[in-house]
């Protein structure tokens, strides 16, 4: 039984990963700071229903603190370590950046080293699609030059990046960084669009629309998301020996180590998301026209090539599918 360790395990990605490998019969520990940044009641409950599966244990703990993490680490030996853990959100960087650096760069850091000192057969690490930054090159590709961002949060995950590709050249640690596309779906963050807006909507009030609903997102469900983490846990990078890397691939010439993106490859217009909301709800919702906000780009859209030549698998439920999805489960959860 192949023992995978998880962090960030209560967060939105967290829980949805550590359900689908404990379905499969992998032991799993999770490691959550059970911060406040969102409800800490929904990260607990998701934690509590993982925990009745005996194969699935948990530690509260941040990740900043060395001493804990490594003893936690060492305890449960991991084959694999998923590293999912971060302070998120863009807008919240302009505000606290100090935690983005704490969190995503010292934390990181401390993962790294328990994955060295295991010698784990996989590391692998959640960066973002925000790294793309001022990029107009649409779809983006994990091949693209990626050196123009535009928040703290995207400069902190950018850094984790270059971190693990130094970890991978320098130990043979194989390792591999997925970029994900504007994740949605059930048990999601109550700081995102899709939440935001259902929960509004439903009280009446108004939703906040940026740059005047001309904006562009790759909307990737939760499910997908997972599943392509999951397929990606076997699909270990190899550093190649005549430093050859094959067309399309971001592996690199010297270490075990690509990134790769997950994402739905079809950018939504906001308003056309907004839309699909109203219908899954019965209810218009009250439309505030915004200019676009310090730190947001007008679109993202994600070439998931790699992903499929990778595993044979891309994602692909369309938004109106997933949008209710998640207002069955917040009408369930919330009433």
């Amino acid at each position: 039984m192949r023992k995978v360790f998880i962090t960030g395990s209560a967060g939105f990605i967290g829980y949805h990963l550590a359900q689908v490998l404990l379905d499969e019969g992998f032991v799993v520990h999770g490691y959550d700071g059970m911060t406040d940044y969102y409800d800490v009641s929904l990260k607990q409950r998701r934690h509590q229903m993982l925990l009745q599966n005996p194969n699935f244990s948990a530690t509260e703990g941040m990740l900043e603190d060395r001493d804990l993490f490594d003893r936690v680490a060492d305890a449960f030996e991991p084959d694999v370590i998923v590293h999912l853990a971060a302070q998120a959100g863009v807008r919240y960087s302009l505000e606290n950046p100090r935690a983005y650096v704490d969190s995503n760069v010292v934390g990181t850091f401390n993962v790294m080293e328990a994955a060295r000192r295991h010698s784990v057969d996989h590391l692998l690490m959640a960066s973002t699609s925000s790294v793309y930054g001022a990029n107009e090159q649409m779809p983006f590709s994990e091949t693209d030059k990626a050196d123009t961002q535009i928040t703290i949060y995207a400069a902190t995950k950018k850094a984790t990046e270059s971190m693990g590709h130094a970890y991978a050249h320098l130990w043979n640690l194989p390792t591999t960084m997925f970029r994900f596309f504007t994740v949605y779906g059930p048990w999601g963050r109550p700081d995102m669009a899709l939440f935001k807006f259902v929960k509004a909507i439903r009280e009446g009030r108004p939703i906040d629309i940026y740059n005047h609903g001309e904006m562009y997102r790759d909307f990737t469900y939760v499910t997908d998301l997972v599943r392509g983490i999951r397929l990606l846990v076997d699909a270990v990078p190899e550093r190649p020996e005549d430093g050859v890397v094959p067309e399309g691939d971001s592996l690199s010439p010297v270490a075990p180590w690509r990134v790769v993106n997950i994402g739905n490859s079809d950018k939504v217009k906001l308003l056309d998301f907004v839309d699909a909301i109203e219908a899954s709800l019965g209810q218009e919702a009250i439309r505030n026209y915004m200019d676009m906000q310090k730190g947001d780009v007008p679109a993202t859209w994600a070439d998931a090539r790699l992903l499929q030549t990778l595993t044979g698998y891309r994602p692909q439920t369309d938004v109106r599918t997933g949008v209710q999805q998640f207002v069955d489960w917040y009408i369930d959860y919330y009433g």
